[in-house]
């Protein structure tokens, strides 16, 4: 389970979802009743990222599990519509706790490849490794932060798989860090908001990305929309 990407779970819930739309619009197949199942699609996929982050990461998925098993409860008639609202104010009081009792401030790590979950709150990492090879990034109606500045990268590239949606990532890294921003933003923007190196090794704004022709130290990949991206040093 902790091999298969956010990004790759996410995409293939788009896909069904839009394979499923598409045949009902083009009047190929009624599907219908398979679509007032979508509720559970994302109680699925709380699933999965609660168990992606070992359970460290609680409060946005349980926020999602309980508001959208009620509206699925809800689309499927078994409960009242006038539950909603009170349940989406109990979940979320429930995140608030999570939140509070679960996660630090800042989480310390010294792994090699970071995996980070922030949905409907917020996630800071700093990272030492002296072998960082990458990792995945999540960011749902949340900011994820993560410290590299401490970290290096024995074998370049590493590489960082990023998906923000209606949030913020931000990856600050060593001053020298050649850093390739290969992000799709829609209605979002990604970023290396870094000073710019001088030909005699100063950073001033303005001038030519350091290392423009070497092989770059970190890679960023991925989509944001409604949000940003952006690397820092």
């Amino acid at each position: 389970m902790k091999k298969i990407s956010y990004r790759l779970i996410i995409g293939a819930i788009l896909l069904i979802i839009g394979v499923l739309l598409l045949l009902r619009a083009t009047g190929i197949y009624d599907t219908g009743q398979l679509l007032v199942y979508t509720p559970s699609v994302i109680v699925l996929f709380a699933l999965i990222a609660l168990i992606k982050s070992g359970f460290r990461s609680v409060s946005g998925p349980i926020i999602l599990i309980i508001i959208f098993g009620t509206i699925q409860l809800v689309v499927l008639e078994l409960v009242s519509p006038d539950v909603i609202l009170p349940v989406i104010i109990i979940a979320v009081g429930l995140g608030f706790i999570f939140t509070r009792i679960r996660r630090p401030s800042i989480r310390e790590r010294v792994t090699d490849k970071i995996e980070m979950m922030a949905i409907l709150g917020g996630v800071e990492s700093r990272n030492s490794s002296k072998t960082f090879r990458g990792g995945e990034m999540l960011a749902i109606f949340a900011g994820a932060e993560l410290d590299l500045r401490d970290a290096h990268i024995n074998d370049p590239p590493a590489e960082i798989q990023t998906f923000t949606l209606f949030g913020g990532t931000e990856i600050r890294v060593p001053e020298d860090w050649n850093v390739r921003l290969n992000v799709l933003p829609i209605l979002g923007g990604a970023e290396d908001e870094r000073r710019r190196p001088r030909a005699g090794g100063e950073r001033g704004d303005g001038d030519a990305d350091k290392g423009t022709h070497d092989q770059p130290d970190l890679i960023i990949t991925g989509f944001v929309a409604f949000g940003g991206v952006t690397v820092k040093d």
